[in-house]
């Protein structure tokens, strides 16, 4: 086996760690979606048909939280319920399980497994990019928040497209940063 990924490593050269990225991107998210369920805006989730609902719905409150209290800097409109949060104007949204940030964390953490560099390295390096991915994620709901307090018809928009690559490009960047300079490989391209 080893001799094999030696093998496709030296032919695919340059490419081989942007190869490795998307197929580990593809296969977290296609690994996520056979084992994870539940509807959008229901209190279950289950992982491998067992109720993680508790840790989902743990983890939406305090962003929830998070997200109230930074939109509350710059709106005195706002208001919070639970994982509701709404303004003056009667728009809002709600933070629903798939909002939590936790698939992204997951995909983090099989981008950072599947990648080459110091075991010693990732230790400090995957909860940071955690970190990184979670501060983002407060941010891209309380900009989407932001933005449809006058605008909901931006809502899909924002949800959907602009802000869902964004954080695709954001663990890109982290994953680029860590292939290009901190994974303490000396040399990053094979070379003949």
């Amino acid at each position: 086996m080893k001799y094999l990924l030696q093998k496709l490593q030296y032919k695919l050269g340059p490419y081989y760690d942007v190869v490795i990225f998307a197929v580990t991107l593809f296969a977290a998210n296609g690994l996520w979606k056979l084992t994870v369920s539940g509807e959008d805006h229901s209190p279950v989730v289950t992982w491998l048909g067992l109720d993680v609902s508790p840790v989902f719905g743990a983890v939406c409150h305090h962003v929830a939280d998070a997200v109230y209290g930074f939109v509350h800097l710059f709106r005195d409109t706002v208001h919070q319920s639970g994982l509701r949060i709404w303004f003056d104007s009667g728009n809002g949204s709600m933070v629903a399980w798939g909002c939590s940030g936790i698939k992204q964390a997951w995909i983090w953490l099989a981008l950072m497994l599947t990648s080459r560099g110091s075991w010693l390295r990732k230790l400090w390096y995957i909860p940071l990019g955690w970190l990184i991915c979670h501060g983002f994620n407060i941010l891209r709901i309380s900009l989407i928040s932001l933005f449809i307090e006058f605008h909901p018809e931006w809502f899909h928009m924002l949800h959907d497209y602009l802000f869902k690559y964004l954080f695709y490009g954001i663990m890109f960047l982290m994953w680029l940063l860590w292939i290009e300079k901190l994974n303490g490989n000396r040399h990053n391209v094979i070379t003949s």
